[in-house]
């Protein structure tokens, strides 16, 4: 799943490449690292993938940076008031930012997992729970994805390995995406242990 029509509508908005997907008991989000001004790359080396509420969730972020931050900020609030109930923080968090008049001008997507659920949050008020375990957004979001799902479905590679090689490609690709990946990684909870 991916989704470029909401950054297509952000005039000037050039982002990054998030990937994340659940494979083999694991579930792995990636980034890369750069920061492009205008046509400009004014850094190479920005983490945009990162853990919040005690390492208990994954988010990645595509689009203007403190307005990401901004946000993960806000999701890690919710996750604070509702005892870390991803699904229920996030609705929350995309209830307040499509009808929050600051929040609306906010330039970001969002992707936050944790060992059970992963989901895709905009500020069109979408939350979105993929059918596959695998999400990617920015500008390299597509060939990102297509790479991952191939890559799944042909090779011996752990989710990390198939992340690794999806945002190389997505790198070569797509001109707002560089190779200095940060990958964060999670076991996933297995069949039968409960749900928090």
């Amino acid at each position: 799943m991916t989704l470029n029509q909401n950054q297509e509508n952000m005039a000037g908005f050039h982002g990054t490449t998030i990937l994340a997907l659940k494979h083999g008991g694991k579930l792995a989000v990636a980034g890369d690292g750069q920061v492009t001004l205008g046509d400009t790359v004014v850094k190479h080396r920005a983490r945009k993938v990162r853990r919040i509420y005690n390492d208990k969730i994954i988010v990645g972020f595509a689009g203007a940076t403190a307005d990401a931050l901004n946000l993960s900020e806000r999701l890690e609030g919710k996750l604070e008031r509702y005892n870390g109930n991803l699904t229920r923080s996030a609705v929350e968090l995309a209830k307040d930012w499509r009808t929050d008049k600051y929040l609306r001008r906010l330039e970001a997507l969002m992707i936050a997992a944790d060992n059970t659920r992963m989901f895709l949050i905009s500020g069109n008020g979408d939350v979105i729970e993929p059918d596959e375990d695998i999400i990617g957004i920015g500008s390299g979001g597509v060939p990102a994805l297509s790479a991952a799902t191939a890559l799944m479905r042909n090779s011996d590679l752990d989710a990390v390995g198939i992340v690794k090689e999806a945002m190389k490609i997505a790198a070569s690709l797509c001109i707002y995406t560089n190779e200095q990946i940060v990958i964060e990684e999670m076991a996933l909870k297995e069949a039968g242990e409960e749900r928090t």
